[in-house]
């Protein structure tokens, strides 16, 4: 068989196209903001991860600029040989102390993140429980570490003390989730996992991607969250959500994080991040630190926009983060509705089969610190009258769904 025919049988896009409710890669031609110009058009981004509003902050822009000027447009190299600057090193010092971690070490993009950290502490011999809700990365990080993967119901603390039950007392243990699941918005249980951590002799990994920032009074994230900070092992960020860059980080002890530091291949064989992007990040952490109220400004427009929804009659998955899923059901309908909330101005995420279960499509909408009631006023319109002009396909889904509500 040809290598290629399953390229040439892929045709959902191309279906897509054709019917005028393609719904990714669309461009923007100014920086991601709260409004922005896409594809000629001005529009409310309710679909971005920026979520403290630091990318267009001209200091965080400022920043970058001056490393750029002082140390060039990249490294020419890996961390482990010629690519460490100065202000790698700077930046892993002020994440570590901000975090309350020994250490941090710092790589090139949040997916590589996971894999390098996954992949190097786990093996053969060891078993990593995984939520099944758990982000692509940390898949993927899982069959790289050779390690078994054993998954448990999402969020379900009863599950996974079941399969804890199982796993022999002779391998090693390794406990990981999102600490804000990045399609709904839930939070970890984490008191619950710090408990079956501490009874079965496991080690405890937070991927807090879209944790830090928006949890925890000065953004820490979900230890914080729940007053529960030395008992994360293991803590996995990123700088392309809250830290308005580019680039991944990983805070735990001195050990373990000089363990990884020699030991897992993606990080020895990738570039270092680039100045520019630590320099943004930095910059971005600094005035984190210094005015924690965007945190609490975040979590404010986040519930007012949550009242509008409601307002409407709009079912949404309430949580306490900014991301906002708005259930849409069946994927036409889904694709429908992102294609007519952008020609109206606003711009959102389709989550379709197989990253939900067929019949449970969603709109993921998410928000930043600086956005304005106004906007929110304006999008919550839109969203609620685009929703009420979409039919459903399938009846008996509809049916169905009107009889739950």
């Amino acid at each position: 068989m040809d290598l290629f025919k399953k390229c040439e049988d892929f045709t959902r896009v191309d279906d897509l196209k054709n019917a005028g409710l393609y719904p990714y890669f669309h461009y923007a031609e100014s920086g991601q903001d709260t409004e922005m110009i896409m594809e000629g058009k001005k529009t409310i981004m309710i679909g971005s991860n920026n979520y403290l509003g630091f990318t267009s902050d001209p200091r965080v822009i400022d920043a970058g600029v001056s490393a750029l000027k002082k140390y060039g447009s990249g490294n020419s190299g890996s961390r482990f040989l010629n690519g460490t600057l100065d202000i790698h090193i700077e930046l892993e010092k002020e994440l570590a102390e901000f975090l309350h971690k020994e250490a941090c070490l710092t790589m090139s993009t949040g997916f590589q993140t996971n894999l390098g950290i996954i992949s190097a502490l786990c093996g053969r011999n060891d078993v990593i429980l995984c939520d099944k809700e758990n982000h692509a990365s940390i898949y993927d990080a899982i069959k790289l570490s050779y390690a078994q993967m054993i998954r448990y119901e999402h969020n379900n603390m009863e599950d996974l003390e079941e399969k804890l039950k199982q796993v022999p007392e002779n391998k090693g243990i390794l406990i990981v989730t999102d600490s804000v699941f990045s399609m709904t918005g839930e939070i970890c249980n984490l008191p619950k996992l710090v408990e079956l951590k501490h009874k079965y002799g496991a080690r405890l990994m937070l991927d807090e991607a879209h944790g830090i920032g928006v949890l925890g009074k000065s953004g820490r994230g979900a230890g914080e969250h729940f007053d529960m900070e030395d008992e994360v092992d293991v803590i996995m960020g990123t700088f392309s959500k809250s830290f308005a860059s580019l680039g991944g980080f990983v805070a735990s002890s001195k050990k373990v994080i000089n363990y990884i530091q020699h030991n897992s291949r993606p990080f020895i064989f990738s570039a270092s991040i680039t100045p520019a992007s630590v320099a943004c990040a930095r910059k971005a952490l600094e005035l984190l630190k210094a005015d924690p109220s965007r945190v609490q400004n975040l979590k404010d427009i986040s519930n007012y926009m949550r009242s509008l929804l409601k307002g409407y009659g709009i079912k949404i998955i309430d949580a306490e983060t900014p991301i906002i899923p708005i259930y849409t059901y069946e994927d036409n309908r889904t694709f429908k509705a992102c294609t007519m909330l952008l020609d109206r101005g606003v711009y959102v995420n389709p989550v379709v089969s197989p990253a939900t279960p067929v019949g449970q499509s969603l709109l993921r909408t998410s928000y930043t610190a600086t956005h304005t009631k106004e906007q929110m006023e304006y999008a919550a319109k839109m969203i609620k009258e685009v929703l009420d002009q979409l039919p459903f396909e399938d009846k008996e889904l509809e049916a169905k769904i009107k009889a739950q509500n």
